[in-house]
Order: C-alpha cells, then structure tokens, then sequence
C-alpha cells in the first residue's frame, strides 16, 4: 500500500468513524462511559494502555483457516497497521485469491476510550457502512475482542477473538463465532497465524496547527 493509499484511508476512516460515534452514542452511551474521573486519571490510564496494540504494527503475511459445513477452507493474505499521530491504530486486513486478487478488505480503526477503559473498534468494509463494532482489553499477553460483523446486511455474527503467542515476528490469532446473539458458539471458527514483513510504523498528522 503506498503513502498516498494509506493517506486516503485514514482520512475516510476518521470521518466515518464520527459519523459512526453520533450514531451508536444514544444507544451506547452506558457503555462507553463510566464514573466522573479526573484529568490525571485519564491521562494515566491513556499512558497505561498506549502500547497495547503495538504488537499489531508493521506489516504481516498470514495464513488462515475456516470452518465450514463442507469442511475447512484455507486462506491468505496481508495485514498492515500504522498508528496515527494522536494514538489510535489503523490497520488493513486483505484477504487475497489464488492469483492475488482480494478476496475480502477490512479497514479497522481502533481508538482507546480512557473513561471506559477500554478499546473499542470500528470496522470498515467497502458498501456495509460502521455498524460492525467492538470492545478490546489486554489480559496479561493476550489481546481479547469481542465484535459484530455482518449488521449492515441483515447477517449479524458476533466474533470472539484472541491474539496469543504474541512475538516482535509472529502472532497467533482464533475467533469463535455466534449467529444467535451469543446464545451458541463454533469454537475455533477461525485461525490465523501472521509472520511480519515490514517493520512497526506510524503515520503524520494530516494536518498542522498554523498560526
């Protein structure tokens, strides 16, 4: 992906992502705030919690595997992510055919909620809108997930995922999948495993303060 690529995804996934937070804000404001905290206490847990998904970034190969009624159906591609000037994540995750066309493309932005404490997550598919979102928190080495795909199109399935086995070279990546509202779950629906190709990054600001 080149920088101007990259550029125009980050500009489309911030404006969205607003638009996105005005939308679900009636509907999860409980959620999303919590006790009246002080500004020392935000900037503490924003420092605590900076690093969480500095494992993500740079660039990935990975391979994967699906569970399906006909059996397993193996796949692959590329994931990359960049943090953006203020501190959020940014990270593309393409899914390619086997003669590198795409398959699939998830842009995802992932922004850390210091009153909740929590991250939390939004999902941008080309034609769905930014109805798949999610929750995140670090539990010791993992990274744990819980989001919703599918809404936009009538299809809703909510994902459970689990980052393990986090190395500066490697990752391993599970998800267990409801289409009942979490009443029943495919264990194990899906497994990734990514090895880094490109380095850890981070974007500029887009814009500048001017006097």
């Amino acid at each position: 992906m080149d920088a101007r690529t990259l550029r125009y995804d980050v500009g489309l996934v911030v404006m969205v992502s607003l638009v996105a937070a005005m939308a679900f804000g009636s509907r999860r404001a409980s959620a999303q705030t919590g006790p009246a905290r002080t500004p020392d206490e935000i900037q503490a847990s924003l420092e605590a919690h900076r690093g969480d998904f500095d494992y993500l970034l740079g660039d990935w190969e990975f391979t994967g595997v699906r569970r399906m009624p006909a059996g397993e159906l193996k796949f692959r591609g590329y994931w990359s992510a960049t943090r953006l000037a203020e501190g959020q994540i940014l990270d593309e995750y393409r899914v390619l055919g086997p003669n590198g066309e795409t398959f699939h493309v998830t842009t995802t932005l992932r922004n850390y909620n210091a009153f909740a404490e929590r991250w939390e997550l939004v999902g941008a598919n080309p034609s769905v809108g930014l109805l798949d979102f999610g929750t995140a928190h670090k539990q010791g080495a993992e990274m744990l997930i819980e989001q919703s795909f599918g809404v936009a199109g009538g299809q809703p399935s909510l994902w459970r995922i689990r980052y393990f086995d986090i190395q500066p070279e490697r990752f391993s990546w599970t998800a267990d999948r409801s289409t009942d509202g979490g009443a029943t779950w495919a264990t194990s629906f899906q497994r990734i495993e990514a090895r880094r190709i490109g380095p850890p990054r981070s974007l500029e600001p887009l814009t500048s303060a001017r006097k």
